[in-house]
């Protein structure tokens, strides 16, 4: 496959209420300043549209606010120190209201309707100009692409955009109607999944491309959301309103088994993906666009057109790549010391255009929880340490500092390279003093006799001071012998689905009664996945290479019979920090049973006492908030518009 850039470009379409759409050019297509609806039934516009789809993934995902409503207010993440209302309002603990107005599910919903729309109109268009039916697969791949994650976040959404059900709207309309949730599902993304099915290529015709990979584990995941939302087990309550039957005369059942088969057909017949050796291998930078990865929203180090964004200094905006901001705790302020006497303090750990540094926000913190409970398994179990930075290790000499050494904790020296604070990834034997009466941490790190590191334990991870995301850290091969540009946005890709997740979906449909097949029970399949994280290559925090492999302890500790919770953890343990937490929760309605408490510990760096804190997850909270935009820009009465809001907002 060749790589080929893509640059963006606004086409200007109007549509239902504040929706506007974009498109974009591919490859050397001159810049133009106006795109018009004539102009988009031309081949050129037609191939312009069709990259608008992989540009508009940047608007949603590597967008931080929209990292933020996925994960925080789950049993995974809770608001960092920093964090402000975007977080707190997210977190349902008493410390923020979410409205329409304060959820940041706007991005989500602003980003989709316009490529809907611009989907709409290529499937219409191709067609006349000569585009070959796999390539109009792409954009009917990228409309239920939107529609799937439209109708998981809020309900039935609307199918007419201004100009009929699906249809290619050119002119501004300030009314709009929802359609149900099993309208959504069966007009628009089952059928434009199974096309997409049947026509898309088997490898993308440019890097990075949607492939009939992709678009399997797409109609796998919702088949088997909709199931879930047939059955609704928690008697979650819908909007609009409808009965929980199916047009098409299936039940739950039958879509379950649907989503087993999807799943696992396409495991059988990988093509070109497939797993990858390690864990590790998944997410380093080095490996991106690795073969277990089938969509990323893309970003580059080479070309600032091309990567959408300043690669100096990100603004914390789309279509910056700035998710991993969100879940970096401020190291930069660790302090080591020049002298012995500890008055000539140094920053030891500098910002770092590094996997394991990059920009620090403290916005959002994993829950203790999710250290100690999830990631119970840190011998055996390679996804903690490929999930998580622990260990911050002195780079000063990046800085332009002139240290051959430093002094740390029990004022042992440190040089570039050593450990100067971890977190540790069991409560040690020997006590940590954290009183810092002699040997002074200046993050509240505690020391324990004989170590040059300053420590905290895991019941001491806070809302300051946590492990950070490793797995979304920025990668550059520019920085030099320096610490590079860690205030841009990452240049990385953001991933976005995974081979690894057929092997979940199968095993989750085969927990709620799919009829498996040989040596693809849900058993079997789990442990596809645990066998891997058992095997080490490399230890990510000791920065040592790790040749072990613990597969058989893996399998051995998988419980006989799974059930949809041990699925959920193990989702948990393949996918913390990518957005995947809240869809998985709302999917299988165990939101409030898994998340309604948390423990962590408080906002300063004094604080090593855990508390627990208490969220109240209503049940119209399984839906969120039509954007207060929207609402805004439509022209319908008071209480047409009071009925487009989700009950309960």
């Amino acid at each position: 496959m060749k790589f080929k850039h893509i640059k963006t470009k606004l086409v200007l379409v109007l549509f239902s209420g504040m929706f506007l759409a974009s498109c974009t050019d591919v490859l050397d297509e001159k810049p133009r300043s106006i795109y018009t609806p004539e102009y988009f039934k031309t081949e050129k516009g037609v191939y312009g549209g069709l990259t608008s789809m992989y540009a508009h993934l940047r608007y949603i995902y590597g967008n931080g606010y929209y990292y933020n409503m996925c994960m925080t207010g789950t049993d995974e993440v809770t608001y960092g120190a920093s964090g402000d209302g975007n977080f707190k309002d997210m977190d349902l603990s008493g410390v923020g209201q979410l409205t329409g107005a304060t959820s940041r599910s706007d991005v989500l919903w602003y980003a989709a309707f316009p490529n809907i729309n611009t989907a709409s109109g290529i499937i219409e268009n191709a067609t006349t100009v000569g585009i070959s039916e796999s390539l109009i697969s792409e954009a009917r791949f990228f409309r239920a692409f939107d529609y799937f994650m439209l109708v998981q976040t809020f309900g039935g959404v609307p199918l007419d955009l201004g100009a009929g059900e699906l249809n290619f709207n050119t002119s501004a309309t300030r009314v709009s109607v929802r359609n149900t949730v099993p309208e959504v599902y069966t007009k628009a993304i089952f059928p434009d999944l199974q096309i997409a099915v049947a026509n898309l290529p088997d490898a993308g015709r440019v890097t990075g491309g949607v492939t009939k990979t992709v678009a399997k584990l797409y109609l796998a995941k919702a088949y088997l959301t909709y199931a879930w939302w047939l059955q609704n087990p928690g008697n979650i309550p819908t909007y609009p309103e409808t009965s929980r039957t199916d047009p098409d005369g299936h039940d739950a059942s039958w879509y379950f088994q649907q989503a087993y088969n999807v799943a696992t057909e396409a495991i059988d017949n990988p093509g070109s993906f497939g797993l990858q050796p390690t864990f590790y291998d998944v997410s380093l930078a080095q490996n991106d666009r690795n073969n277990e990865i089938l969509l990323y929203a893309d970003h580059t180090q080479s070309s600032e057109f091309y990567n959408g964004g300043s690669l100096t200094y990100g603004t914390g905006a789309s279509p910056d790549n700035f998710a991993s901001w969100m879940m970096t705790w401020n190291y930069t302020i660790i302090r080591s010391a020049a002298d012995a006497g500890q008055t000539s303090l140094i920053s030891s750990v500098q910002r770092e255009a590094a996997q394991k540094y990059g920009r620090p926000w403290t916005c959002m913190a994993p829950t203790i929880g999710t250290i100690t409970n999830t990631f119970a398994d840190k011998t055996n179990d390679s996804r903690y340490d490929g999930t998580f930075t622990t260990v911050f290790r002195a780079n000063w000499p990046k800085g332009n500092l002139n240290y051959a050494f430093l002094y740390n904790a029990n004022n042992e020296q440190v040089v570039p390279g050593d450990a100067v604070m971890t977190f540790l990834d069991e409560e040690p034997s020997e006590s940590i003093d954290y009183s810092n009466s002699t040997y002074k941490s200046n993050v509240g790190a505690g020391v324990i006799a004989g170590r040059a590191d300053y420590v905290r334990s895991p019941t001491a991870v806070s809302r300051i001071s946590f492990p950070s995301i490793w797995k979304q850290g920025p990668y550059r091969t520019d920085n030099g012998t320096g610490l590079g540009q860690p205030n841009a946005g990452s240049t990385r890709p953001f991933n976005i689905a995974k081979f690894s997740e057929f092997y979940l979906i199968a095993a989750e449909a085969a927990v709620k009664g799919a009829a498996t097949s040989s040596g693809k029970t849900a058993y079997d399949l789990v442990n596809v996945l645990r066998a891997r994280a058992g095997k080490w290559r490399w230890d990510n925090n000791d920065n040592i290479a790790k040749s072990e492999d613990h597969s058989a302890q893996m399998i051995a500790a998988t419980p006989a019979v799974i059930d949809i919770n041990y699925i959920l953890a193990e989702r948990s343990r393949e996918y913390f920090g990518e957005c995947y937490r809240w869809y998985d929760l709302v999917r299988t309605q165990k939101w409030a049973e898994l998340a309604s408490t948390y423990v962590i510990c408080g906002p300063t760096f004094a604080d090593h006492t855990p508390q627990t804190f208490q969220r109240d997850i209503q049940p119209y909270l399984y839906l969120r908030p039509i954007p207060q935009g929207q609402l805004d820009a439509m022209e319908m009465s008071d209480a047409e518009i009071d009925a487009y809001q989700n009950p309960g907002y």
